[in-house]
Formats: structure tokens, sequence, C-alpha cells
């Protein structure tokens, strides 16, 4: 079993392994068609179920033969121009070969003497956003899993700057249409059910200030502490960036925690058109950017970027065996004292590589062109009289529903777009997401492949309108 190591005596093995590996993904990107088979839950479960994991097949072309059966033929391809559903973007080729560097390697960022020049590559990464940002010489920050944990980390550190005895008293202001993490970091944090208030949105979807401004007040009046306020540049629903400029003045007269997630937006940090719709991010105490949605990163690739490092020391824990405080006065650079995490991945290098190839510039056209696509998107449902369309975009997404002619029962239209979705599902001509609106059922485009066109999205809406009105034809016939 030796001869499975990765080592200097396999070599060959492990060239000649993957080289088999990327080859049958090559051949599938080339050959795939459509983003999705249309497979079922209970097509493919007995597939897997079926296969005996203590009876290896001891062959690595007979193991892809059994992957491409139970993953590879069936798996959805974010890459295929049709997928237009959730925030996963189409992968930048440096980044893949990033991605099979660091795995190989299998560094590990919680320590120097794990990881070397991975841990100053990432250091370096951290400084080139916060310049992006706009942030000063003291700022810092740390690779994530995600956006999730970007947000939970966040609100660690305001929850311990707020410096309250009593986590009952601490709110948090985010958004109505704000990320779920922001409610789950408050209840991982320990704070109260009612510690995360919602602001109503405007017409755009984004934050009401002058509502902000009432509940903060009152959460003053109140006796309560004004922990944070999440201001969201990107949101998951409708891409709309709260006001910026005029969150950070209520957070500089409340003292309160200016947090951005920037999860989806942080792609205008690149844009050479379009980083002006983010004005203000510079002026926030904590920034969450998630590489793997708007610069074309595989997953996982997300940051928390700080203002002031200082902040940093509430995620910071010592010990003897791995980060012994002696090491500081070393000057000796150990990531995990700024991480939640202990063993973490080396992914900053795959946005290193996708820098050093492409260059910011080039991820900022590749981001632009997709906000331009949705632009001219919005421009064709609006003028389509089959749907109806919620929000002009401030990034890549569409939020959107069938309106059938001479329908005018609100449930049966709910039921037609949500059976028209899944109808496309099931076809696997194209992905497309759902959320609610005001109670409603909606449909979503999140555009983030510079590769989907116009016509691509006239195809999907035309393929939405003819499962929606063949819904309603067989929903007449069962009536009658």
């Amino acid at each position: 079993m030796r001869s499975h190591l990765l080592n200097d005596t396999t070599a060959d093995r492990y060239r000649r392994s993957v080289t088999e590996g990327v080859e049958r993904v090559a051949a599938k990107l080339a050959t795939t068609t459509r983003p999705f088979t249309g497979v079922t839950v209970d097509d493919l479960t007995p597939r897997i179920e079926g296969i005996d994991l203590d009876k290896p097949l001891h062959d690595t072309t007979a193991v892809l033969d059994e992957l491409e059966e139970v993953y590879l033929q069936d798996a959805i391809y974010f890459h295929h121009p049709r997928y237009l559903a959730h925030l996963n973007c189409p992968v930048v080729i440096p980044a893949v070969l990033g991605e099979a560097v660091l795995s190989a390697v299998n560094s590990s960022l919680d320590t120097w003497d794990q990881s070397a020049g991975g841990t100053l590559i990432e250091r370096k990464l951290i400084d080139w956003t916060n310049e992006r940002i706009g942030f000063g010489p003291s700022a810092d920050g740390v690779f994530t899993s995600g956006g999730s944990q970007s947000n939970l980390q966040a609100l660690l550190l305001a929850r311990e700057e707020a410096k309250s005895d009593h986590l009952a008293d601490l709110r948090i202001f985010a958004s109505e249409v704000s990320h779920f993490s922001v409610r789950k970091s408050a209840k991982l944090l320990g704070l109260g059910p009612d510690a995360v208030v919602s602001i109503p949105v405007d017409h755009d979807k984004r934050m009401q200030t002058l509502a902000l401004a009432r509940e903060l007040e009152r959460c003053k009046q109140n006796g309560l502490v004004p922990m944070a306020v999440v201001a969201t540049a990107g949101t998951t629903d409708f891409g709309s960036i709260d006001p910026l400029p005029e969150v950070a003045e209520l957070c500089s007269q409340f003292g309160t925690w200016m947090h951005v997630d920037a999860a989806y937006g942080c792609g205008l940090l690149a844009s050479l058109k379009n980083r002006g719709r983010i004005d203000g991010i510079e002026r926030a105490d904590s920034v969450t950017v998630d590489y793997h949605k708007s610069f074309f990163q595989p997953v996982s690739s997300s940051a928390l970027l700080v203002r002031d490092v200082a902040t940093l020391r509430h995620a910071t824990y010592h010990a003897e065996y791995l980060n012994p405080r002696r090491m500081v006065e070393e000057r000796i650079p150990n990531q995990v004292d700024k991480s939640l995490q202990t063993t973490r991945r080396f992914d900053a290098l795959k946005l290193w590589m996708t820098l050093r190839v492409m260059g910011a510039d080039g991820i900022g056209e590749l981001f632009d062109e997709v906000c331009d696509l949705a632009a001219r998107g919005w421009e064709l449902l609006a003028a389509d009289p089959r749907f109806d369309v919620v929000v002009e975009p401030s990034l890549s997404t569409l939020v959107f529903r069938v309106i059938p002619s001479g329908v005018t029962d609100l449930a049966e239209i709910d039921r037609a777009n949500l059976y028209a979705r899944k109808a496309l599902f099931a076809s696997g001509d194209a992905v497309v997401a759902g959320t609610k609106v005001g109670g409603r059922h909606y449909l979503k485009f999140t555009l983030l492949n510079p590769e989907t066109t116009v016509d691509d999205i006239a195809a999907v809406l035309d393929l939405i309108a003819g499962h929606a009105e063949q819904y309603l034809g067989d929903s007449l016939d069962r009536a009658c």
C-alpha cells in the first residue's frame, strides 16, 4: 500500500494518475451540451449505495470509470452558459493549476513551520486586497473557508469590541435581505433570539438608512448596545448594494462596528469601470470577500479583512505545541493567531496564480462583462409582457417571474413558476434559482459566466414561459 503514498519514489505514478483524471474531466468539459442531465435522487442513489467501499477496485482506470457513472456524467456544470442559478462561477485555469499544486504539496497555513512561503503569499494577498478596499497600513486579515465563516469571525470581533458584560443587550443591524449567516452567527456567538434587528429595504432592495438611524436610536434609548451594523455589497437574492457611505456615517455617530458583507460584490474591487458602486467600503471595520464568487476561483477561497490588525487578537489563542507566545516576540508569522481554523488549506495560492497570470484587470474585465450582461437581461425582461422583473440589477442578478396571460390568481401564478423551475431542472436544459419576494414565488438568474449571452437568456426565458404555460394547460385539463 505504500505505493499509493505521494513521495519521491511514486512521482511517476502521481503524474500518470493525475493526467488520466485531468483528461477525463477535460473530455467531459469539452463535450458537455447541457448544465445538467436531469438525473433524479431516486435514479442516482441506488448507484452510489450499491458500491461496497470495503472492496476497492485497485485500479485507477476502473475507479475513474466508476466515477464517471456516479458523478461526472451527472454533475452540475457551472461552466455551461445556461447554468444561471446560484453564486457559482466558472473557474479560471490558473486557479485550477494552483489547486493541483496546493493539494499535492498539502501545506497547512496555520503555522510558519508547516507552510513557510505559503504564509507570506497569503499575507501578501491580504495586503493587496486591503489596498483595493482602501484600508490603511494598520489593516490585516486572514483567508477563510467562505463568506459564512468570514461573517462569523467579523461579528465575533464586533462582539468583543462592544465590551459588554451582558450578551442579551447586544444588537446587530442588517437589512431584511441580508445573508442568513448573520442570524446564524448571532446564535453561534451566544446572543439572544432578538439580537438581529431587521432593517427594511427600499425599492432597489437597499437598506433604508433612515430606518437604520431610528433603530440605532431606539437601541440606545432602551439601554441596549448597538454591537454592529452589517451592510451588504451584493445581496444573495438581488445583488443590491447598501448605501455604504451613509451607513458608515451612522456607525461613526453611534460608535458601532461596521461590517460589509461583500462576498458577492467583491469583484468590483478589480472592476475597471464599476468600482465606484462600493465607495464607502473603505470606512468599514471589517469586510468579507469571497474570491470563489466574483474572482472566478474554485471553492473554497474567501477572506476576512479588518481595518485594525489589533482587533484580530480576539481570535488569538496560544498553544505550546503549535504557536507559543514566544514566537510573537521572535517575529515568526503564524496565521493561526488570526484564524478560527487551525489546519487550513493553502487556498490563497489559487488567487496568487490567477493574479500572476491574468492580473487584476483580467478578473475585473470578466466581472464587468457579467454585470453588463445582467443590464441587458433586465432590458429584455422589462420589455417582455410575459414577465415581471423586480429590480434593475446593481451587479449580475435578475429576479423575475412568469405572469401568464389571462391568469390573475396569485397562488396559481406561484405554482406555475415553481413548476417551470422544476421542469427546467428536470430537463437539464438550464438551471435557474428561486426565491420569494413579498411572499410570492419568483425565479432568479445569477449571471457569473462571461460565456453566457443575451441569446442564452432569451432562450431560457422562452423555456420557462413554455413550462409555465404547459403547467397551466395541464391544470386546466385536470379541472375539466
